[in-house]
C-alpha cells in the first residue's frame, strides 16, 4: 500500500471508539480507510450497528496528524507495517475478526509455510515447568516451528530462549509500542529475538503503557498460531485468557497437567477437566495431533505417531475396561458416541477418559475423538 493509504489506515486505527472489528466493517462498506474518513456522517450511520457514539470524533483532524507522526516513527526505525488485507499480513491472523487493522513488526520474521505455535503460561514458572518447556521446544525443533509468546517473565522468555537455542524462529508479541521494551530486564534478549524472528504489536509509539494492554495483546498471540500451549497457570491468569481466545478462534489448545496440590497447575488442570484443552504429557503429542510432517514422512501423507511405551499390567476400573474394549474394537470414536454406545453419561465419561489418558491407555484426537494407544 502507498504511504498515503497507510496514513488513512493509521488514522482510522487512532480513533478511540473504533476497534479493529468495527474499522474493518466500515472499510468493507466504504471500500478503504480513506473512503471511511471522507464519507458523510449520515451515510455511515445507515450501516447496521454503527451509531453516533461509535463514530464520535471520527472526522477530527488530529487522527491524520497523529498518523503522519507515527508513520515518521515507522520509517525512522525501520519498522514494517502490515495492513490486514495485504499478503504480508500473517495468514492465520487474517481469519480473526478482531485482528489488528495495522500490525507493526521489527526483526526478520518469515511465516511462509511455517508451523506456528504459541507457548504461554505463568510468570512464576516452576523448575518442572521450565524443564518441560525446554524439552517441548527441543522435541519440536525437527519440525522447524515458529515459537510465539509474550516476551514476559517466566514461561514466555523460557520458551523464546529455548527457540533461540535450537535456532528456531521466535516472535515476541508486545503490549506496547516498538519504542520500548517491557520488562526492562529483557532488553538483553532483544537482539537475539530479532535475529531469530522479531516482534509484533498493534500499539503505537505514543500509546500509554497499561496492564490492560496485555489482554489485548493476547489475541495476537492466539491468532498467529495453529495451537496454543499452556505450560503452567494458576487458577486465574493471562495465559488462560489466551487459551479462551484460541478456542474462540477454533484453534487447538494444549495444557500440561500437574498435581492437584500445585497452585501453578490449577489453571491447566481446569482447562483439561472442562475439555478446553488437550492433555499434553508428551511433547510429540503436538505434531501428532496437529498432523505435522517431517520431510522424510511426507510420502506417508500423515504425521509420525509418537511411540508411547504403555504401562504393563495397568489396572483399569470396570467402566475403563468397557471403554478400552470399545475403542479397541472401533479404532477411534467421538466422545458423544462413546458415551451413548457404552451407556456412560457424557459428564462422567470425560473424567474417566482423563484418567485413562493419565494411565497411558487412550489418546485424545482433534474434534473430541479418542483412540486406544
Amino acid at each position: 500500500m502507498t504511504e498515503q493509504d497507510l496514513i488513512y489506515a493509521l488514522a482510522l486505527q487512532h480513533v478511540p471508539k473504533i476497534g479493529a472489528t468495527t474499522a474493518k466493517k466500515l472499510i468493507n462498506h466504504c471500500g478503504s480507510a480513506e473512503a471511511v474518513l471522507k464519507e458523510k456522517k449520515a451515510n455511515l450511520l445507515r450501516i447496521d450497528g454503527i451509531g453516533t457514539i461509535t463514530i464520535e470524533g471520527l472526522f477530527d483532524a488530529i487522527h491524520v496528524e497523529e498518523a503522519e507522526n507515527e508513520l515518521q516513527f515507522i520509517k525512522d526505525n525501520n519498522i514494517k507495517a502490515h495492513y490486514f488485507t495485504e499478503d504480508t499480513y500473517p495468514e492465520k491472523l487474517k481469519h480473526c475478526i478482531d485482528g489488528p487493522l495495522v500490525l507493526f513488526q521489527s526483526g526478520k520474521i518469515n511465516l511462509n509455510k511455517k508451523h506456528i505455535i504459541s507457548i504461554v503460561g505463568t510468570r512464576k514458572i516452576t523448575t518442572n515447568g521450565i524443564a518441560f518447556c525446554e524439552k517441548l521446544v527441543e522435541a519440536l525443533s525437527p519440525y522447524n516451528p515458529v515459537i510465539v509468546s509474550g516476551f514476559a517473565y517466566g514461561t514466555d522468555i523460557t520458551a523464546q530462549k529455548a527457540a533461540i537455542k535450537h535456532n528456531l524462529q521466535t516472535i515476541g508479541c508486545l503490549a506496547h509500542g516498538l519504542n520500548q521494551i517491557y520488562p526492562k530486564a529483557h532488553k538483553k534478549y532483544v537482539a537475539d529475538v530479532e535475529n531469530h524472528g522479531g516482534f509484533f504489536t498493534d500499539f503505537w509509539s505514543t500509546d500509554v503503557f497499561d496492564r490492560n494492554n496485555f489482554l489485548k495483546r493476547n489475541r495476537i498471540i492466539a491468532g498467529l498460531s495453529e495451537a496454543t500451549i499452556v505450560i503452567e497457570s494458576a487458577e486465574k491468569g493471562g495465559s488462560l485468557v489466551t487459551a479462551d481466545i484460541a478456542n474462540s478462534y477454533d484453534r487447538e489448545v494444549f495444557a500440561v497437567p500437574g498435581r492437584i496440590t500445585d497452585s501453578q497447575s490449577v489453571g491447566c488442570n481446569n482447562l483439561i477437566k472442562f475439555q478446553k484443552a488437550h492433555l499434553l504429557s508428551d511433547p510429540l503429542d503436538v505434531p501428532y495431533l496437529l498432523n505435522w510432517q517431517l520431510e522424510n514422512d511426507a510420502s506417508t501423507g500423515s504425521a509420525t505417531k509418537p511411540v508411547v511405551q504403555k504401562q504393563l499390567f495397568v489396572e483399569l476400573e470396570p467402566d475403563e475396561k468397557t471403554i478400552y474394549n470399545y475403542l479397541k474394537e472401533n479404532d477411534k470414536e467421538l466422545l458423544d458416541v462413546i458415551a451413548f454406545d457404552c451407556g456412560i453419561p457424557t459428564f462422567k465419561l470425560a473424567g474417566i477418559l482423563l484418567n485413562m489418558e493419565l494411565k497411558g491407555v487412550v489418546r485424545p484426537l482433534p474434534g473430541k475423538l479418542f483412540e486406544v494407544i
